[in-house]
């Protein structure tokens, strides 16, 4: 009761200082000025009860903050003035962000997808499991197999005896005795057989049998899985490597975009201090400026983060920063596109392990239900054989040991055995029979999940195809909007001045950006799509692939062929297993042997500092049609598929 009214009256206490200290502060005059006045008596000001009487603070890089020597409130034209003291003045140019010091380390491991693979191949923990569970269903078929074979049991015992003994008529005597054994066997004892025999055999003939056959099929199994393990680690290092070359390529772009980035805030700074340009366009610049450099940090730990992960696949130290040696990030087909998706799908059913790897695991659980049908017909057999040497003696007869000599002994016993009057053995049958099902099930499963990846990447490598010739496209027309109103502000800075502004380049920069990383994450995409494909096929080696070249070309619809009038509207649409290609990017032809060829990627030469130019039209002698000749992308277009070296 003191600790709590001490308690209360020390609450109390607390509550009267600060009410005090409250009505103090609040008390007018106790400042040493007068209190400002309500909004409503300043002049200027509408009426509202919730503004604040003094303006907010100065933000850093704003005048006020002493960046720029500007005063607050120091009348601003068309402002009006609050009070005793002026608005804040917001005009002022911020200084441009710098470039942060580099989160990557200088040293590198350069590394290729070939040289991924290898290592994941030998390194990988996940493979070596798999393959390690080969062997221990290699060691299980071989005990299946050594089920036939006896087993040796050599040994010795000494037997002795002192008191009566009981005779099968009821009469005892009193016998001391004693013998012993050394030999084939163990635990002989006066004139019974030896009890552990030196060459023994215990077996269920039909048992035996059917087990064997089923550890046959369970290596088999495993090894089926060991290949699905495989191609599940290898398409994991491919992505990993993917997404390390996205990393790298993204690192490269928002590099090339930070740089332009700084041109365009250069330019609204030197437009704003001219009196050309409004300092609001050259603070946006540097805004996108520094959104910029955010972006490269990113970009930067995106690269640490894909390292990281390759490492981990490969069972590399994940301090280690992995570089891919790739010079530039192409399309890699890797399926032949007149392929079917009916046609590759019938490839994945007969090629995928996992499928195979069932169909062991159905023929295991036959050969068990076998086993458990044939069981209560099926004998018991058990063979023991014993030789060695045996002697000793009593108190009856002389000596009392003595008389060591040979002895073999030799048993066979056979049996049927009908476990828990049959309802045992029903049990062991439906066991087997349900678990059969399950394997039957389990295959229409992975069955559906194989039509499943093959469908979904085909779907994604055709989608990803199509749009190759739109997002270069974008590319193309990106850059030459950007360099356009690049030139434009340049030339005309000088002579007509308000006719344009710095800040409208902003746009035209963000879109060509956007479709710079549009463009990467597509091949990056459609490289992923291809390798999932493969994958979901069951890596089938090139001859399954393999299919006659078209006479006529591939080529997408309405498009004029190299060499040839292109095709009439009227014309039959073309064949259902050609899939449509963008008009920037034909489809790939197959040639012989079918290997299917990259996708073409056909821009105009820019050179550096001057305007794009169109490709050059040739006319075709034979046919008379006109082709664009290829010739190699523009710098600026081409970084975009570059991975920056460190």
């Amino acid at each position: 009761m003191r600790q709590t009214s001490a308690v209360g009256t020390g609450l109390i206490a607390t509550a009267l200082f600060l009410c005090s200290t409250s009505c103090w502060a609040q008390a007018p005059g106790r400042s040493g000025s007068p209190p400002a006045p309500p909004p409503s008596a300043q002049p200027g000001l509408p009426r509202a009860g919730n503004i604040p009487s003094t303006p907010p603070a100065a933000l850093p890089g704003m005048p006020g903050a002493g960046n720029n020597g500007a005063t607050p409130g120091a009348g601003t034209p068309g402002r009006p003035q609050a009070g005793n003291g002026a608005r804040t003045d917001f005009r002022g140019l911020a200084p441009l962000p710098t470039t942060p010091a580099t989160i990557l380390a200088a040293e590198v491991q350069p590394i290729d997808l070939a040289t991924a693979l290898r290592l994941a191949g030998v390194q990988n923990p996940d493979i070596n499991i798999a393959r390690r569970r080969i062997l221990i269903s290699v060691a299980e078929r071989q005990l299946a197999a050594a089920y036939f074979l006896p087993s040796i049991n050599p040994g010795a015992n000494y037997d002795t005896h002192t008191g009566v003994l009981q005779q099968s008529n009821g009469n005892m005597l009193s016998v001391n005795r004693s013998a012993v054994y050394v030999g084939a066997g163990s635990n002989a004892v006066a004139a019974g057989t030896v009890n552990v025999p030196g060459v023994f055999l215990q077996e269920n003939v039909g048992l035996g049998i059917y087990n064997y056959l089923a550890t046959r099929q369970v290596v088999r199994q495993r090894e089926f899985q060991t290949l699905a393990v495989r191609n599940e680690i290898l398409l994991q290092v491919t992505l990993a490597y993917s997404e390390l070359l996205r990393a790298e390529g993204r690192r490269a772009v928002q590099s090339q975009a930070r740089d332009e980035a700084r041109t365009i805030a250069k330019l609204t700074a030197d437009f704003a201090r001219s009196g050309q340009g409004r300092d609001a366009d050259a603070n946006r610049a540097a805004t996108a400026l520094a959104l910029r450099e955010a972006d490269i940090q990113k970009a930067e730990a995106d690269v640490l983060t894909a390292s990281a992960t390759l490492c981990q696949l490969l069972n590399l130290d994940p301090s280690i920063r992995l570089h891919p040696t790739d010079a530039f990030i192409v399309p890699h087909p890797l399926v032949p596109d007149p392929i079917p998706v009916k046609e590759l799908i019938a490839i994945g059913m007969l090629n995928r392990p996992e499928l195979a790897a069932q169909r062991a695991a159905i023929q295991a659980a036959l050969m068990y239900l076998s086993g458990a049908r044939i069981l209560p017909f099926s004998p018991n057999l058990m063979v023991g054989f014993s030789a060695g040497g045996f002697g000793g003696g009593s108190n009856l007869v002389r000596p009392i040991f003595g008389n060591f000599s040979g002895r073999t002994d030799a048993d066979f016993i056979g049996y049927w055995t009908i476990q828990n009057l049959g309802l045992g053995n029903i049990a062991l049958i439906r066991q087997a029979s349900a678990r059969l099902q399950v394997a039957q099930f389990e295959q229409v499963a992975i069955l559906n999940m194989v039509r499943e990846q093959v469908a979904e990447a085909y779907a994604k490598a055709h989608a990803r195809y199509s749009q190759i010739g739109t997002y270069e496209s974008a590319v193309r027309a990106g850059f030459l909007s950007y360099h356009e109103d690049l030139d434009r502000i340049r030339d005309v800075a000088g002579n007509a001045p308000n006719r344009v502004l710095p800040i409208e380049l902003l746009n035209s920069f963000n879109l060509l950006a956007m479709s710079r990383l549009s463009y990467l994450d597509l091949i990056i995409d459609f490289n992923r799509a291809q390798f999932e494909m493969y994958v979901a096929l069951g890596q089938p080696p090139a001859d399954v692939l393999a299919q006659p070249a078209p006479v006529e070309g591939v080529y997408p619809r309405n498009l004029q062929p190299m060499g040839g009038p292109a095709p009439a509207p009227g014309a039959a649409p073309r064949p259902a297993n050609v899939p449509q290609a963008s008009s920037a990017a034909p489809a790939p032809a197959v040639a012989a042997g079918g290997v299917a060829a990259a996708p073409r990627v056909v821009l105009a030469s820019v050179p550096a500092g001057s305007r794009p130019v169109a490709a050059e039209a040739v006319a075709n002698s034979a046919g008379g049609a006109r082709r664009s000749r290829p010739i190699p992308p523009p710098a600026d277009v081409a970084s975009v598929l570059k991975p920056q070296a460190q």
